[in-house]
């Protein structure tokens, strides 16, 4: 239902995942029973989760050791990582900048060109430790750099903006054809971001295996704050679900909904599905590991931007181990770490078996879910305050 803003504008209302609850069904299960496997494409993950290509929580290595865990790793083609040989120095530079420094200094660090021999070997390298490897590289790049992640192994492509469109209009020339391009593709691609019905069902139009949603909820975006440009996570999950109904329908084609950015708990993931989505993507979580390469700080893709950046480098600290963060034990009670046993335990005590089933929960608008009962939580700073 729309809500008139004023005469001539009017507009939904949207919500985020502080804004939702889900309710439980009439059934309980037993989190020993619960498959929370997803399966893209030919390839089967123990997790549904893909970890999100920003530099600052996603290295070679860590990629490797989300593999692992049952998780797929994307590294960010275009980062320090293909910039640099040994980017290592600049990593430890980049944790000591004071916050008024951070953005200009980082713009300075990324100006080093792409190396495409680097993209290769950063592909080599997870693929020699028998990972399914995924990367990503922005439409701008695309055409030029994978020819050599696709001939290093690479089995997930990933191209990922700020916002992907299946029609981006230029009197420049030199327009990614994302149809033409995912159809001569040896691998499965996977496109976004995005956050809407229409403009999902777009890029599912293009081919894609998946479209990843969201547009500045990242712990490290300010794209909100710099363009304006944004929809809360859990409206846009439904919307893009949607979108997917409507292509299954008009096509027999069923193309994955991974919610991107926005969650820092167990909780948020099992919105985030809940709402629609069949994985989801997460950032800053992994940034906080002690493996991370970024120190306990956290940067988006766009925080380097030459003209326009639109991402602030943030400091996440280190909470843990990625195997405590994504599948425990947890010995904190504010649901930062063993994201996906929280995940479980979230479907058993609302009854559902699996992911299909548990995008099919119920939930309801709940504005005092977050404080309601937890005046001491709150005063205290502990738990949910």
């Amino acid at each position: 239902m729309e809500i008139s803003i004023g005469i001539g504008k009017a507009g939904r209302q949207a919500f985020g995942f502080d804004d939702i609850a889900i309710v439980p069904s009439r059934r309980t299960r037993d989190p020993d029973d619960i498959d929370i496997s997803w399966q893209l494409d030919a390839f089967t993950f123990s997790l549904p989760m893909m970890g999100s290509a920003m530099d600052g929580a996603l290295s070679p290595a860590t990629a490797i050791s989300i593999g692992r865990l049952g998780g797929l790793g994307v590294l960010n083609l275009e980062g320090l990582w293909t910039r640099y040989e040994d980017p290592q120095p600049y990593f430890d530079e980049i944790a000591e900048l004071d916050n008024e420094k951070a953005t200009k200094r980082m713009q300075e660090i990324y100006l080093q060109p792409i190396n495409p021999d680097l993209v290769g070997q950063r592909v080599s390298e997870m693929k020699a430790a028998g990972i399914v490897t995924a990367a990503s590289l922005t439409p701008q790049k695309v055409v030029e750099l994978s020819p050599k992640a696709l001939a290093a192994g690479l089995d997930i492509l990933v191209i990922q903006g700020t916002v992907v469109s299946a029609e981006h209009v230029s009197t420049k020339g030199g327009v990614l054809n994302l149809k033409e391009f995912i159809a001569n593709c040896d691998v499965p691609v996977i496109v976004g971001g995005c956050a809407s019905y229409s403009t999902a069902l777009h890029l599912m139009r293009t081919g894609a295996v998946a479209v990843l949603v969201g547009v500045g909820p990242g712990a490290a975006c300010t794209t909100r704050g710099v363009l304006g440009v944004g929809v809360p996570q859990a409206t846009a999950i439904a919307d893009a679900a949607g979108a997917r109904i409507r292509y299954l329908d008009e096509t027999g084609r069923y193309v994955h909904v991974i919610a991107d950015g926005g969650m820092r708990k167990g909780g948020d993931v099992a919105k985030a599905i809940a709402c629609g989505a069949d994985a989801v993507m997460i950032g800053s979580p992994l940034a906080s590991a002690d493996e991370a390469p970024g120190k306990g700080f956290h940067w988006g893709m766009a925080t380097f931007h030459p003209d326009l950046p639109r991402g602030a480098r943030v400091k996440v600290g280190s909470l843990g181990s990625l195997d405590e963060i994504l599948v425990g034990p947890a010995d904190e009670n504010d649901g930062r770490k063993n994201l996906f046993g929280a995940l479980r335990v979230s479907m058993a005590t609302t009854g559902y078996s699996d992911i299909k089933e548990f995008q099919k929960a119920e939930v309801m608008i709940a504005p005092s879910l977050q404080t309601e009962g937890k005046a001491l939580q709150r005063s205290q700073g502990v738990g949910m305050g």
